[in-house]
């Protein structure tokens, strides 16, 4: 008796559609290479190998959606993205940091909290890799709505299949996520039909970033083959509807 055979028969159905037309290797077959180590190439997610595999996620995002940084544009901690795809479309770039100290912010403050943003300020947030750092993630996502400008677009990205590192999670790391988790978020604050969520990797994308790899050790097939079950990161493009008021 084999350990499929044992399975409910709706299962192994399952498992038999979902598997067909799968190339196996034998076990036992396997070559590890010089993947057969217990330590990673890289503890800092491959930036001193190159770009970041997820990074590659988050900039193709970013590319896709330049059309929506223009305007008024806050981004965290620094500007680099709000430059970088916003260009002549961007008419004031905001720094937003939640303690004094950082010579790049124009605005301090919290998300989740009390706070001096104005509402209905700017017509783009970027919100990249921002919201696992953040405990009460339903209060930040109220505040993005509302200093959004009615109309106004975030864009935000947060982590699925992931590793980490110690600092972020003895101080701050508290999250992962998945498409679900952070499509229930996004629509508790903004409408359904506005929130859009995609999910970049795939189980050859997942195992290189974990391992440390680079983007440049990567071929683009493999770099672009997305595959659902493997949610190396998560993108959302939300839009505060143009006719809404506070």
């Amino acid at each position: 008796m084999t350990a499929r055979s044992i399975l409910p028969l709706p299962l192994r159905r399952w498992l038999g559609t979902k598997w067909k037309g799968t190339r196996y290797t034998p076990v036992g077959k396997v070559r590890f290479g010089d993947l057969r180590r217990l330590t990673p190439f890289s503890r800092e997610f491959g930036y001193d190998r190159g770009l970041p595999i997820d990074r590659y996620y988050i900039e193709r995002f970013l590319a896709t959606n330049a059309s929506d940084i223009r305007g008024q544009v806050l981004e965290v901690a620094d500007n680099a993205y709000t430059l970088r795809f916003g260009g002549n479309r961007v008419s004031k770039s905001h720094v937003l940091h939640m303690r004094e100290g950082n010579s790049r912010a124009t605005i301090v403050g919290d998300l989740t909290g009390y706070n001096d943003i104005p509402s209905d300020s700017f017509d783009c947030v970027i919100l990249t890799q921002t919201l696992q750092f953040i405990y009460d993630v339903r209060a930040a996502l109220r505040t993005v709505k509302r200093i959004l400008k009615p109309g106004g677009v975030v864009l935000a990205t947060v982590p699925g299949i992931s590793p980490i590192i110690r600092y972020d999670m003895e101080t701050l790391g508290l999250w992962t996520f998945t498409t679900q988790s952070a499509r229930r978020l996004f629509e508790e604050a903004f409408p359904q039909d506005h929130v859009q969520i995609t999910a970049y990797g795939n189980v050859f994308t997942v195992a290189s970033f974990l391992y440390g790899m680079a983007t440049e050790e990567l071929r683009q097939q493999e770099l672009e083959h997305v595959d659902p079950d493997y949610e190396l990161i998560i993108t959302v493009r939300a839009v505060r509807p143009a006719n809404d008021a506070l």
